[in-house]
Order: structure tokens, then sequence, then C-alpha cells
């Protein structure tokens, strides 16, 4: 099948939400971890091919490299239109790397306007007014503001958005959206007639993310989370450009131990912790420990653990905490330790026989699906919005792999993931 959309994401757990809501559709979906090394034929492409990067937090001339990197295989393997993926709380930082990169892939792409729309209605995050929402709370008044890499004080896209990028930001708000597909085309050529390359789009339903997607659909580079990429597919067969398929594909079966790594510290995942510590055997790493005498211990635990027994290790704490440690190590050292040492659990966890993985963080999970060495996945059913399983083959052996945005899912996500899986 011709490639018809090729994606970069700025982490591992919106790659894997964006391919989810991609794959809805029946319509073959491939997600790649980090640009892959070989050039690819293009009679080997899925429809809607992702590639995953671990560059939300990486210094901006990192990200962007790595992201041009990822757009030349896309090109390569046949793409001409592109997405670019980023969280639907727009986590950055004044400098980047959501604008910088959306620059550069603009500029590559000869695209003279593109769009970002970050809402996510079915997981509660809607822009209005160009602010951006989670549930009924503004961005910078959620949990969000408290995240220990990106904290968001601030709700307005526009002026978050407007130190990253060279130029102007402008918005089309919700009263031109619930004019219609054309009245929003409209509004979007009279920005690009002021030169206003960059444009916020409201959305609060998925109604909304429609007329977006039908608005913008000619656009050859479009940004924001994976809820407007989900649809996508829709127009594409309506265009008679893809055919649904009449079959699925057959996903292996991972037979093994489980287990639950989390290095999140969301409210979301801190309520999914506490609920899951209560129901198995459970270790709480702290980074002022890993930074003495690494992952020695933790290992030394799991190995006492029966290998069929489903387990918890999370470095998962309280904003408190979570300061205290940065103040002591460093922010960059406090969140390194967590990662380096969620990696090595993980690699003793497959040496004894675990199959099945649960990863809270986005960070974690990339450092935790590059430590198991992990370069594809296949996608399977959601657990929850945004949140598949996915298989890959490490060593020979089939693994299940769930990786989890921090704020995603219900309080009994964990047990859920693995119900989903056995019912599967």
């Amino acid at each position: 099948m011709a490639l018809l959309l090729g994606c970069i994401a700025d982490d591992f757990t919106g790659a894997t939400d964006l391919a989810a809501l991609l794959a809805r559709s029946g319509l073959p979906v491939s997600l790649r971890i980090g640009t892959p090394p070989e050039k690819r034929d293009r009679s080997e492409t899925a429809a809607f091919e992702v590639i995953a990067l671990k560059c939300r937090t990486s210094p901006v001339e990192i990200a962007v490299e790595q992201a041009r990197q990822a757009l030349e295989w896309l090109r390569q393997a046949g793409a001409s239109r592109f997405f670019w993926k980023y969280c639907s709380t727009f986590d950055s930082t004044a400098e980047g790397n959501i604008g910088p990169v959306a620059d550069m892939l603009m500029a590559e792409t000869g695209t003279a306007q593109t769009i970002y729309c970050p809402a996510f209605p079915e997981n509660g995050r809607s822009v209005f007014m160009g602010h951006l929402f989670v549930g009924e709370q503004l961005l910078s008044e959620s949990p969000m503001k408290d995240h220990p890499l990106t904290p968001m004080r601030d709700s307005s896209l526009v002026r978050l958005l407007t130190p990253q990028v060279a130029g102007a930001v402008g918005l089309a708000n919700r009263n031109t959206v619930l004019k219609g597909a054309a009245a929003l085309k409209a509004r979007l050529e009279q920005l690009s007639g002021d030169n206003i390359r960059h444009v916020i789009v409201d959305a609060v339903c998925d109604e909304d993310l429609g007329t977006i997607a039908a608005a913008s659909f000619d656009m050859p580079l479009l940004t924001g989370g994976s809820a407007i990429a989900g649809q996508l597919p829709r127009l594409y067969v309506e265009q008679g450009l893809a055919e649904r398929p009449r079959h699925r594909q057959a996903l292996p079966k991972a037979a093994g131990g489980q287990i639950v790594l989390s290095g999140s510290c969301s409210a979301m995942t801190r309520r999914q912790v506490a609920t899951y510590a209560a129901q198995v055997a459970s270790l709480r790493l702290d980074p002022i420990a890993l930074a003495e005498s690494g992952a020695t211990s933790a290992c030394e635990w799991l190995r006492r653990q029966p290998d069929d027994a489903p387990k918890l290790i999370y470095a998962t704490a309280e904003p408190e905490e979570v300061r205290r440690a940065q103040e002591r190590l460093g922010r960059e050292k406090a969140g390194q330790v967590v990662e380096e040492a969620l990696s090595e659990v993980a690699r003793e966890a497959f040496r004894h026989g675990t199959r099945r993985f649960v990863v809270a963080g986005g960070e974690t999970s990339g450092a935790i699906t590059q430590a198991l060495g992990v370069t594809h996945l296949a996608i399977g059913p959601e657990i929850a919005p945004g949140v598949p399983w996915t298989f890959a083959a490490i060593e020979g052996e089939a693994v299940a792999l769930a990786l989890k945005s921090g704020n995603f899912g219900g309080e009994t996500f964990f047990t859920d993931a693995f119900e989903r899986l056995g019912a599967a």
C-alpha cells in the first residue's frame, strides 16, 4: 500500500498514542523506534509510518536534527504528507521543541502555513479561544503546572508558541470552526494573506476535529496531538486514496511474567501506582539512593520475586519529593538516574522471563524501549483512549509493551491493561 502519511512523534508514548488512533481505521500502521538506519523499499511501507523520537526535552538543535533525519527517511519511503506529533498538553519550554521542529519541517517541505491542534477531547484535552484546558481546568491550573521537566504555567497556546517560531502566530477560534470547513479554510487563507504561518485552532469535541481535518487536509504538514491525525484516515478513504482492508493483522501472543515500571510523576500516574501497589508486590525507587548505588538493590529485589507474579517498580512521587531530588541532584540528573535504573530493571526482568511490560511516562518509555533493543512495534488493542498494547520481537521472543503517557488512563489502568491483553 502507498505511504499516505509520514509521522514524527517527539516521544515514545506519544508515538503509540498516535499509532493507536490511526490504527482504529483498520488501515496498516507501522511504528518505528528511532529513525531506521537503512533506506526503505517503498513496497514494504504501511499506509501510516510513525517514527518515535525521544526528543521532547532534548536541546533544540538535537531535536531539530533528529526530526530532520526522520523526515528524510519518510520522504525516501514515499511520503509527501507529514504530521508532527507532540503532547496534547503541549509539553514544551520557552525555547521548544514544538516550534523549532515545526519551523524546520515547514521549510523542508515547502509548507507556507500549518496548524497546531493539540486537542484530544476523548481524553479531556480541549482548546478554546486559544487556551488549552485539561478537563475543566486551564493547563496552567492543572497538575501539569508541576511537571518535573516541562512545568506548564501558561495556558495560552499563542503565547507559548510565539517565542518558539519564526513569524507571527494566529488563532482560528471556535466561532469559526463551528461554521464549518469552508469557513475555517477561508480564515486560514485570510491569516496566510496576513503572513501568519502558524495557526492555533480551537477544538472542544470530535466534530470540531473533523471540521479542522477537512479544512487543512491539503496542507503538506499538519501538527498536533493524535486526535486530529485520527481524523485523517477517513478522509483518505473518502477521497479514494486508500481502501480499508477486509481482515485485521494477526498479532503475536506474549507468554511470560508481567511487570509495571513507572517513572511518571503525573497526578493520574500517582493514583494508578497507589491503586496497583495495594494489590501486588511493589518497590519504590529513590532517585538520591539510585545516584549513590544504582539499580543493584532493585534488581536483587526483582530476582527474589516469583517470575510469574505481578510486580510494580516505580519512582513515581509527589511534586515536593520530586523537587527535593532535583535540588539535590539537578533536574537532568534526577531524571537520568531513574531512567537508567528502570532500564536496567527492565533488562533484568526480561532475562527472568518477563514478556509483558507496562511502562508509565514518556521519557521512561523511551529509555526502556531503547534498553530492550526494540526497533519496531506492531499495534494491538487499546487499553484506554490513545494507549494500545504493542508487540515486538526481542531476541526472538514475542514481547507485549504498553507505553502510557503519564496522565492517560483511569485509576485501575495497570490492572485493566493486563486484563485487556488476556482477552485480546
